[in-house]
């Protein structure tokens, strides 16, 4: 490889064994320029079997997953098991900078290839482990499907609408958010190296990564010891106030947030001149004082202010399209943006 590569990972070579979710780490440091090496096993990865599937023929040559999490990945076939495919895993390893995996703590190390052994062939190598649980703790042996992790890491306890029981996503999120939290600790311990001249085991946690994406909810507990629920539409802040960012429009949602005080005050005082304009503003809205009357400590005393703001404003919403209101929200600069849905997505100009 040219160490004159201008890319960031240019220089650098990755060996990796994850899979599922957890391959996005590996696309992560390709998208960055490294040569990243899919090993699988002779048989083929099990994560080509993850659907969907291209025109919907289940087949392992046409699983859309395996397309995108590896679209920049070479690839190889090794036995691991065997001690032919040790020795050549070794071999490789002298000239990799990374190994990333996804195996249950300690079975690398069962077979002669966890980092303790591998740092022996190559000092600089860097060994990243992504399990539900980490590599320590009464856990760590646990194995978990996406929706346990979502769970054990407290994402569950707060996803849905107040009245109902928790929500899970629809996809593996949390398998990829401890992807990319892996991604991001490798990329430290690469600084690191760069520093001292030696790699490190990297040990990520997906429950962990999944405490982290609920980090609002990690601080009421641990300054309030008070436990964030469900809600909804809302979002709920520290001062304990829910407010809808949530809203149905003409044509489908947005989201919007109106805030007080001094930090967003004027984005909302934007909002209501707009709804003037169309004469859609109630007499008490327009003389509203952003400032003070709808501060976290107003509202705490006249929590009943939040919903005739919400009332009002909603009603509004109704009457524009996704485009109308994304259209007005770049002119008046106002804290609203339309939530697309897939066709949308795609159909973006700018995409």
């Amino acid at each position: 490889m040219n160490k004159e590569d201008a890319t960031v990972l240019g220089p650098y070579r990755v060996l990796d064994l994850t899979e599922g979710g957890c391959l996005l780490c590996g696309k992560m440091l390709g998208d960055l320029g490294a040569d990243v090496i899919k090993i699988e096993r002779p048989s083929g990865s099990p994560s080509r079997n993850i659907g969907p599937f291209y025109r919907d023929i289940s087949d392992p040559e046409k699983s859309l997953s395996w397309f995108a999490y590896n679209i920049n990945k070479r690839s190889i076939t090794l036995n691991i098991d065997c001690i032919d495919g040790r020795e050549i895993l070794k071999m490789l390893i002298r000239k990799a900078d990374f190994l990333i995996e996804s195996f249950e703590p300690g079975y690398l190390d069962a077979l002669g290839l966890g980092y303790a052994s591998l740092s022996k062939v190559n000092p600089r190598i860097i060994v990243t482990s992504i399990t539900p649980f980490g590599q320590t703790g009464p856990k760590s042996k646990y194995k978990a499907s996406d929706l346990v992790s979502w769970a054990s890491g407290g994402a569950l306890y707060i996803s849905g609408a107040p009245d109902n029981t928790p929500t899970g996503m629809g996809y593996q999120q949390a398998e990829l958010n401890g992807a990319a939290e892996a991604s991001v600790g490798t990329l430290i311990a690469h600084v690191n190296r760069e520093s001292i001249g030696e790699g490190q085991h990297v040990d990520v946690s997906i429950q962990e990564s999944v405490i982290w994406l609920i980090w609002t909810a990690a601080q009421h507990w641990d300054l309030s010891k008070r436990i964030i629920e469900r809600t909804g539409f809302a979002l709920e802040r520290v001062s304990g106030i829910k407010e809808r960012y949530i809203y149905p429009c003409k044509d489908g949602w947005v989201s919007c947030v109106t805030i007080g005080g001094g930090a967003g005050s004027a984005f909302s005082r934007r909002l209501v001149e707009w709804m003037d304009e169309e004469g859609m503003a109630p007499d008490w809205l327009k003389t509203l004082d952003w400032v003070s009357g709808y501060s976290a400590q107003e509202l705490l005393k006249h929590p009943e202010l939040v919903d005739r703001t919400e009332e009002s404003i909603g009603k509004f919403l109704l009457t524009k399209t996704k485009s109308e209101l994304l259209e007005q929200a770049i002119k008046r600069k106002l804290m609203l943006a339309p939530i697309w849905n897939i066709k949308e997505v795609y159909e973006s100009p700018q995409l």
